[in-house]
């Protein structure tokens, strides 16, 4: 029997596949207005790790933050994921990609500066308590958050023009991943929205995603990576081979591969198990803790952190979190 752990501790033991104390939980969200500034972004998240107690805090900035640099315009329209909606982008056509620059990054500058500042402020009271990873997209990611659905039709009829672009952008986050290792991080979120066949082939997303992808994951080799593989149908096996990854998260109550047979095909540790739609928003306390024992049930607790599929709702009720979080200490 194991005694009690901290945060990092029990991660740790996770992250090695050795017993822990209990499953460890990891929860988060957006704060639409709030994270448009350092102190909102530094309250938003002490304030939320107060209130729920997770063993793994990911720094969740805007979802646009790294492109308004680039003069993407944004606004916070009512999305109910608390994203904000894109006014403009900056890339119209295919030689845009190749006027693209790469970014001047300053802590307190820019919206990658209020970033790096925020990051910087909540480090320094959480470190000692928990470990802190700050999210960063994935190049082609980026890439489309700056095109819109163009970037497709660039990638395919353009390739040249967006592969330009591609190696402005990738130059761009390997500095911004650096720089968040700078501010305290222990790692990184590393969100891909692309390595998905509803949106590419395997080859184009070698050719597009992966190349690029590699190149940050390289750029910071030794540091925590949980990386974040949206949308259904996604290529899996694909990003479970790459190295330099210690955790993936995924929708796994909405597409294969299940908990079970992920820990099968990659040897780190799992970040799910809870579906953020129709379990958190509106299941019943019963089916919240349901799902979570059923994770741990698949996995023998082992290599698994607790956690959604992809961002929480803001509108998830308190409570249901809560209930959440009780349920990885009430299994067995």
């Amino acid at each position: 029997m194991v005694g009690a752990m901290t945060h990092r501790e029990r991660l740790l033991a996770t992250l090695q596949g050795a017993e822990t104390d209990r499953t460890p939980i990891s929860l988060w969200r957006h704060w639409p207005h709030a994270d448009q500034s350092v102190d909102g972004l530094i309250r938003a998240h002490l304030d939320f790790q107060q209130t729920y107690d997770c063993d793994l805090v990911k720094f969740s900035p805007a979802g646009s933050y790294a492109v308004e640099d680039w003069g993407v315009e944004t606004e916070f329209q009512g999305s109910p994921e608390g994203t904000r909606d894109y006014l403009s982008r900056v890339v119209h056509r295919p030689a845009d990609w190749e006027g693209l620059q790469p970014l001047s990054l300053q802590v307190g500058r820019g919206m990658n500066g209020i970033v790096l500042e925020g990051l910087r402020g909540l480090t320094e009271v959480l470190h000692d308590q928990v470990p802190v990873i700050a999210t960063v997209f994935s190049p082609l990611s980026l890439a489309k958050k700056l095109a819109g659905p163009r970037y497709l039709e660039d990638l395919r009829q353009s390739p040249a023009a967006l592969h330009a672009g591609l190696r402005v952008i990738t130059e761009t986050s390997v500095r911004l991943a650096r720089a968040c290792l700078d501010a305290g991080a222990d790692g990184l979120f590393f969100a891909t929205q692309c390595a998905t066949r509803e949106l590419l082939t395997a080859d184009e997303y070698a050719e597009f995603g992966e190349t690029y992808d590699r190149m940050i994951l390289h750029a910071v080799r030794g540091a925590l990576v949980v990386v974040h593989v949206h949308g259904q149908d996604i290529l899996f096996d694909r990003v479970a081979a790459w190295p330099d990854i210690q955790v993936i998260n995924w929708h796994d109550r909405r597409t294969a591969p299940t908990l079970a047979e992920a820990l099968t095909r990659f040897g780190g540790a799992v970040l799910g198990g809870l579906d953020e739609w129709d379990t958190l928003m509106e299941g019943t306390p019963a089916q919240i803790e349901a799902q979570v024992h059923d994770a741990i049930t698949q996995t023998g607790g082992r290599r698994l952190i607790i956690g959604p599929g992809c961002v929480v709702p803001p509108a998830v009720p308190a409570e249901n979190l809560q209930v959440a979080r009780r349920a990885v200490e009430t299994y067995g």
